[in-house]
């Protein structure tokens, strides 16, 4: 299980710019990697869209944000657009790099058991290590609670 202190696990997703997106071409600045189930339900908008309200603060700390999910990069284009997001979102549709940050687990409910993802996040510093560890997130309150995590 990923500690705070390691090394972040580097990767390369394809973005929805239609870029592929590498953890590495952020070094020398803090990086928040938020892990989301899936576009445009409404515990995942109210996150995308906490963050795009305070967006400003994020940027004067120089910090990069990119949200990851399993969804296609298409998908990504039309939640970005529709909810004006100002940040980078990225496809794990073969899960690799939510299993290589622990975010890909067994969910249950109403008496079914799933695999899925956990909406966690991972600030990584400006060396490439794990800051902090934010794990089952409360999309509502959780924008203020990253930027308290970079200050």
């Amino acid at each position: 299980m990923l500690a705070e202190g390691q090394p972040a696990p580097t990767f390369t997703l394809p973005g929805d710019s239609g870029e592929d997106v590498s953890l590495e071409s952020f070094r020398g600045r803090p990086v928040v990697l938020y892990f989301y189930p899936k576009d445009d339900t409404p515990g995942c908008t109210a996150q995308a869209c906490g963050f795009r309200d305070v967006w400003d603060t994020f940027e004067r700390a120089g910090a990069v944000v990119l949200g990851v999910s399993p969804d296609s990069p298409k998908k990504h284009v039309k939640f970005r657009e529709k909810y004006h997001l100002p940040f980078s979102l990225l496809s794990d549709q073969e899960h690799t790099v939510a299993e290589a940050y622990g975010t890909w687990v067994e969910k249950r409910m109403y008496g079914k058991t799933y695999m899925g993802m956990e909406r966690s996040t991972f600030v990584i510093d400006a060396d490439g290590n794990v800051a902090k560890i934010m794990r089952k997130v409360k999309p509502a309150e959780h924008a203020a609670d990253v930027l308290a995590a970079l200050a």
